[in-house]
């Protein structure tokens, strides 16, 4: 099952005023990347409107989900599709793409959401509009019309890990929501088993890349403090993996500083990049 990578350098789903250096880092990554397995989606060049949906430029990451779609639906059965974003806004079609996909063959799916932030909030809810910050809730099923999942994700089959910065109105959410969070401290150790518990066949994993420690990692718009190791986050991705199969994944908000901060964060970024492809390695 090789993988297959779908490069979209979106930024539009961001509030960071840094949000066009996601850019820089979606084509860093690409540039690591085999040629022959690589497909690039377009991103508009506009900023985009919210057009009275409470989505700061709801019409750009609109139109990137429908391209990504399409794009995801020309990989190949038994690729496995890996999305390199670009700002997390465009997991909504991926995640999306699989939870469909194992809903036709009737198993059961989980998600695992590597982040800093929940990604929780609504329109109404949200502080600052930004689409990124708002990306899973819309997978289980809540949000602006026309970025909503049309195959909800149970939030009983979700786990966030490594996160540890939310609004109120997420930390409100997630005490009746069903969701489980395994602490960035717990990443290594804990999550296995709250992946087990999830009694899933199949998941996808994403990672933002501010679930790391800005220690070790600060190439991200808002870095967080104490975050997990990259050792721990490879061994949770590691974790999560065993004993299900691994039917997507994506890798978002790497924003370099400069071309110096990308030379000293390849390393890392590819460390993560074989974690989360290892299941294509393994023999059938």
């Amino acid at each position: 099952m090789p993988a297959r990578f779908l490069v979209v350098p979106q930024w539009q789903g961001s509030s960071s005023s840094r949000a066009m250096r996601l850019i820089d880092g979606v084509e860093a990554i690409r540039g690591d990347l085999p040629r022959a397995a690589t497909i690039e989606v377009d991103v508009p060049l506009g900023a985009g409107d919210a057009v009275g949906t409470g989505v700061s430029r709801y019409s750009a990451v609109a139109t990137v989900r429908e391209r990504l779609r399409s794009a995801l639906d020309c990989v190949a059965e038994g690729d496995l599709p890996v999305v390199i974003g670009g700002d997390c806004g465009v997991e909504l079609a991926a995640v999306e793409h699989a939870a469909q996909s194992a809903a036709s063959r009737g198993v059961t799916f989980g998600l695992v959401w590597f982040d800093a932030h929940p990604d929780l909030n609504t329109p109404s809810t949200s502080p600052s509009g930004a689409f990124c910050g708002m990306v899973l809730r819309a997978l289980l099923g809540e949000g602006a019309e026309g970025l909503t999942s049309a195959s909800p994700v149970d939030p009983h089959r979700v786990v966030l890990a490594g996160t540890r910065n939310m609004d109120d109105q997420e930390a409100d959410y997630l005490e009746t929501a069903g969701i489980a969070v395994v602490g960035a401290d717990a990443v290594a150790d804990a999550l296995g088993a709250a992946v087990d518990a999830l009694d899933i066949d199949e998941v996808y994993l994403h990672v933002d890349l501010d679930v790391l420690d800005p220690g070790e990692f600060d190439g991200v718009t808002d870095p967080q403090p104490f975050g997990a190791s990259v050792a721990a986050v490879t061994a949770g991705i590691a974790a999560a993996s065993a004993g299900r199969k691994v039917v997507g994944a994506g890798l978002t908000m790497f924003a370099p500083a400069s071309p110096d901060e990308i030379v000293g964060d390849q390393g890392t970024i590819l460390r993560i990049v074989s974690a989360l492809t290892a299941s294509t390695r393994q023999p059938r």
